[in-house]
């Protein structure tokens, strides 16, 4: 019957509309419509010129016409329906009030355009994993996640936040449920955190649409750190022995376990601690003082050095340095100081400076550049250190030869002749030359060759030779010729001559024969003294037997009124002195050990006595007398000095006495002459070599006899 009403009363309405007035219209339509979960959702509607039936559907399904809308214990309609206002409410949102929803006027058959209500679901509070505290090690990568789960509509976004400051590096996915509904969301945020991010808040936020402010959750970061080190000196800039205070400050968690001082890399011994007091020296600018501080996570270090103030101290000497002439020459010599100092050049000896800073360069040295280079550093601040470093410069260069003063030499005697020979590098020879030969070294001939290392030269001269040239029985020739010296080296040679002076045998002659007559007059006072005792001891008959008696052997024209046995008995010149001696104060057993005799029974007297010197010849017909020594100066006269002989004789050949025999009034107004054994060599100067002498015949002396 419902179902045949309906169209009747829609004539019915069409025509009374047609008759009224105005059709029926909406003045407002209801909108698609967003809302939060449990929150209240209007859906307007708004009818002009209709005064009938109004009902809302929800997804095509009718809700009813009364305003209560009874069934629907969350929704009603609202509004002056006489004006025609037909709002729907529905309160609380439910998720399964999401529809489609029309408000329609079934008397005139108006409906309204869909309006979708959509239902949001706020996402819950985040989680964070391992909240709300998270313990991290500073350096060491990490990952934080931050997790929602729940039916939040839509799907939220996860975003992490540090001091209201969003952060970078998050990667974001979610984990879906079989129907594709979404269960859970993840968020990760990577970061490398270090000491300082220790107490730090990080948030993790969920936004969406349904909640634009967000919901978040706080976490803080607890790290775990090795320790931070800060190392301190105080004063920083010292003088060197000053005290310095080094503080070692270390910030770590978990809590620091232990401290560790070196310098330089050595561990300094006793030290623990933050603290660490040392006396500064130099090594302190160039080996640092370091500090490690350790803990469970890990250790460490922290290294300073010292601005000591300290003077100059040698890093490096210079070497010696041995250069051609010609070529350039470099002395390194290095000093160290804080501040750096200022070093100098200078020749020894000298004021001039010839350069500054380590190095020193020479250009084409010459043999007048040889000698001692000094490095000189000044004092720093304090006054303490500096000094002074040398070396030397050794120029190579042709030997330069020098001849030495040789003594003049006698004829037929022996004489030498002498050379000073500096050269470096050494010379590879050195020669003697004269008109018919040479000679190197060794022997040749009347020539002998030696080599003697001199006394230190000049300055970088090089090492020195003395070369001497002996000759054994000088010539005529000899004095007339010139002498070369010359050596060489690789560099070159060098050369000098020298010539032999004569000495005359004059002077000596005379010396000799004013000794001789003093020696003569000497003998006869004693002669005199003696023959007056002898008359004295004559006339006294107390003493008839005590005799002294002096035999003198004759030597020159053989007078002698001696018997033969007298003769006989000095007819030797070799023997040795003959003294005999009766003395009035000795022993008996004394005059039996010297059988002493009168070979003349009392025969002979003495007649008198008279002497006459034959003085020994040298070859060549001159008086022998031994060489000079070759380091004695110029033009010194040359004399034999006997005094160290006991007997005063001199170097004579022969002493001969006219015959004739002397009675001593005194048993020992004679003593016995004692031969002496050798000549030798004259005393040389300090350092000069020895001349081989024995090289040389040296003239035996002739003995004096004497018979009493």
């Amino acid at each position: 019957t419902l179902r045949m009403r309906g169209p009747a009363l829609l004539i019915l309405l069409i025509c009374f509309r047609g008759r009224a007035g105005p059709s029926p219209h909406f003045l407002q339509q209801p909108e698609d419509l967003v809302v939060l979960l449990g929150e209240e959702a209007r859906l307007p509607c708004a009818l002009g010129a209709y005064r009938g039936l109004v009902q809302w559907t929800k997804s095509g399904l009718a809700l009813g016409g009364q305003r209560d809308l009874p069934g629907w214990s969350r929704y009603w309609i609202s509004g002056n329906a006489a004006k025609g206002q037909h709002d729907l409410h529905i309160r609380p949102v439910e998720l399964e009030d999401e529809a489609s929803y029309e408000c329609q006027a079934t008397q005139a058959g108006l409906r309204s355009r869909p309006a979708q209500l959509h239902v949001l679901v706020p996402p819950e509070a985040p989680q964070v994993l391992g909240g709300p505290s998270v313990s991290l090690v500073a350096g060491i990568p990490a990952n934080l996640t931050c997790r929602s789960r729940g039916d939040a509509r839509p799907t939220p976004e996860l975003l992490w936040f540090r001091d209201g400051v969003r952060l970078d590096g998050i990667t974001f996915h979610q984990t879906l449920l079989k129907e594709g509904t979404p269960e859970s969301v993840e968020s990760t945020l990577t970061l490398t955190p270090s000491s300082h991010d220790d107490g730090a808040t990080l948030v993790c936020r969920a936004w969406s649409q349904a909640l634009p402010a967000g919901r978040d959750t706080a976490i803080t970061l607890s790290l775990q750190y090795p320790p931070e080190v800060t190392l301190s000196a105080e004063p920083h800039t010292v003088q060197e022995g000053e005290k310095v205070t080094f503080l070692c400050h270390a910030t770590a968690q978990p809590p620091v376990t232990g401290y560790r001082w070196a310098k330089g890399g050595s561990p300094v011994l006793g030290a623990r601690g933050p603290r660490l007091e040392v006396v500064a020296d130099a090594s302190f600018l160039t080996e640092p003082v370091s500090c490690e501080v350790s803990n469970a996570v890990g250790s460490a270090n922290r290294t300073t050095a010292l601005d000591v103030l300290f003077g100059p101290i040698l890093q490096a000497k210079p070497e010696p340095v041995s250069v051609d002439a010609g070529e350039d020459a470099s002395f390194i010599c290095a000093w160290r100081g804080n501040p750096l100092p200022r070093v100098i050049w200078t020749r020894r000896g000298g004021a001039q400076v010839l350069g500054s800073g380590p190095t020193l360069r020479l250009r084409s040295v010459g043999p007048e550049d040889a000698g001692d280079y000094v490095c000189r550093a000044e004092p720093g601040l304090s006054g303490l250190g500096g000094g002074a470093a040398e070396a030397r410069l050794t120029v190579n260069a042709p030997p330069v030869v020098t001849a030495l003063h040789s003594s003049p030499a006698f004829l037929r005697g022996p004489a030498r002749l002498q050379c000073l020979v500096f050269a470096s590098p050494a010379p590879d020879a050195v020669v003697w030359s004269w008109d018919e030969g040479f000679l190197e070294a060794g022997s040749r001939g009347r020539f002998l060759v030696e080599t003697f290392p001199a006394p230190e030269g000049h300055e970088g001269q090089g090492p020195g030779l003395i070369s001497v040239l002996h000759i054994s029985g000088t010539q005529e020739s000899d004095f007339s010729r010139s002498f070369n010296c010359s050596a060489r080296n690789r560099l070159g040679e060098g050369g000098a001559r020298a010539s032999l002076g004569r000495r005359d045998l004059l002077p000596t002659v005379r010396i000799v024969a004013g000794v001789a007559a003093a020696t003569t007059t000497l003998l006869m006072v004693i002669t005199g003294v003696a023959l007056c005792c002898w008359r004295h001891s004559k006339a006294s008959a107390s003493f008839p037997e005590q005799k002294n008696l002096m035999r003198i052997p004759g030597s020159s024209d053989g007078s002698s009124s001696r018997g033969p046995e007298e003769e006989e008995m000095g007819s030797g010149e070799d023997r040795g002195p003959i003294v005999h001696t009766d003395h009035s104060d000795l022993v008996l057993e004394e005059e039996g050990a010297l059988q002493t005799k009168d070979p003349t029974n009392g025969y002979y007297k003495v007649r008198g006595v008279s002497v006459s010197l034959s003085l020994g010849e040298a070859p060549g017909g001159g008086l022998f007398l031994p060489p000079t020594s070759p380091l004695g100066p110029p033009e010194t006269p040359t004399f034999y000095d006997f005094n160290p002989h006991l007997g005063i004789v001199p170097p004579c050949r022969l002493y001969r006495a006219r015959a004739g025999y002397l009675t001593t009034p005194h048993p020992r107004a004679f003593t016995s002459y004692i031969k002496p054994t050798s000549f030798g060599p004259p005393d040389l100067a300090p350092g000069t070599p020895h001349l081989p002498y024995a090289a040389f015949p040296t003239p035996s002396h002739p003995r004096l006899q004497t018979h009493v």
